[in-house]
């Protein structure tokens, strides 16, 4: 993987894309299956595992807490060892930078050891992300929180077992989080909703893993992250040609809908409307293009993503608006009205790794007509989080598609 510059000029492509991409191993799929195994009775190897910062956290934590967790990323397996729900040590500290699913996965894990203390810390993004619902909703089963945000303190007592009530609107993972531990509680607990979950696809994706993983599996797969393939779906109405992703498919994940986003866009590159509320990490990848489609553009559903690495709405409006384009911005959604594009814009990333990559690919149309760079991404290491090489394979599509003969 290379070291990227703290600011990256983009090259756009002179020719349309052809070529085919290997996509990581989705975020979401690898950390539940690393907290399944760990709740497992054998030893399981995950197969085609993502490696990437918000996967290393979740390791780290994981190795921190007294588990064997046995990792090879050139083979892109990782093999754990579960205890059957025993948290090994009873007090760690833990940092789980700016990592959602670790985060709001490992403090319900945890609660399942009668006796710890555990320290959480997270960076300063993190400490404006939501967790006090969870936090809340352990308290009831007999944990105690020094705070209702990060950092905190963690004193566990076991779950108990009987009726809990949690808010899960903020993030789904919270409710993910406890239907992970659901079945090691000392007598059987039911978990009552206050108002809707944050997006239904994810829980849908806890319940069907925790099926797969009942019948402790020795070994076990993991889908090609459709999020990030939303990436090069969207990357030929960009350049025109054609990507295919070789490991796209799977049922699990809820972002596949993209694929129909695109299809609605179509090869005339037409502004659609949609409701983003069930593959919201997908919404910036179309917002980041709508500069180059043939009307306006209206994404809705997606107020819930102003909690997540950061205010993703805000500053999605914010950055079109610098690229020239007037935008409405809601507190439910965005319209994108296309305007000339503005060139030597740099895109400030907030941290946030879907704003590099769904820029990054705006940035490889050719708008001067001479493959130029006109968009600069600053900070594109924060790719890294789900997608280290990301910069590396769009280059390398752009580098195979530049050597294809007319």
């Amino acid at each position: 993987m290379q070291l990227l510059p703290p600011t990256l000029p983009i090259t756009p492509f002179t020719k349309p894309v052809r070529g085919s991409v290997t996509l990581p191993g989705s975020k979401s799929i690898t950390n539940r299956a690393l907290i399944l195994a760990a709740l497992g009775t054998r030893t399981v190897t995950l197969r085609g595992a993502l490696f990437s910062r918000d996967t290393h956290i979740m390791v780290a934590a994981l190795q921190a807490l007294g588990f064997a967790v046995g990792t090879d990323e050139q083979a892109r397996t990782i093999t754990i060892t579960g205890r059957g729900g025993e948290i090994p040590r009873r007090e760690a500290k833990i940092d789980i930078g700016n990592a959602g699913t670790a985060a709001r996965f490992l403090t319900a894990f945890v609660c399942l050891r009668p006796d710890g203390l555990y320290h959480f810390d997270g960076d300063e993004a993190m400490r404006r992300r939501p967790i006090g619902a969870l936090l809340e909703a352990l308290e009831a089963q007999g944990a105690r929180a020094s705070s209702r945000s990060f950092p905190f303190t963690l004193k566990t007592a076991g779950l108990s077992g009987g009726a809990v009530e949690l808010d899960a609107s903020e993030s789904s993972q919270m409710l993910s989080a406890l239907l992970m531990v659901v079945p090691h509680a000392q007598s059987p607990l039911t978990i009552t909703l206050k108002g809707a979950a944050g997006s239904k696809p994810f829980v849908t994706m806890t319940e069907e893993m925790l099926k797969q993983f009942a019948g402790s599996p020795a070994g076990y797969d993991i889908e090609g992250d459709a999020s990030a393939a939303s990436y090069f779906l969207a990357l030929p109405v960009v350049t025109g040609g054609e990507v295919t992703c070789t490991n796209y498919g799977g049922r699990l994940q809820g972002d596949r809908k993209f694929s129909e986003v695109i299809s609605q866009v179509g090869r005339d590159r037409r502004g659609i409307e949609r409701n983003f509320r069930e593959f919201s990490d997908t919404f910036l990848t179309l917002a980041a293009i709508a500069p180059l489609l043939e009307g306006p553009t209206k994404i809705t559903g997606i107020a819930h993503t102003r909690k997540q690495e950061t205010d993703r709405v805000a500053g999605m409006a914010r950055e079109l608006q610098k690229l020239g384009q007037h935008v409405v911005e809601t507190e439910d959604s965005l319209e994108i009205h296309p305007r000339p594009l503005a060139t030597g814009v740099e895109i400030e990333t907030y941290h946030d790794h879907r704003f590099a990559m769904s820029f990054g690919i705006l940035g490889c149309h050719d708008l001067h007509g001479d493959g130029q760079p006109w968009l600069t991404i600053k900070d594109p290491g924060c790719c890294a989080k789900t997608f280290p090489t990301f910069f590396e394979v769009l280059a390398g599509l752009r580098a195979s598609s530049h050597q294809t003969l007319p």
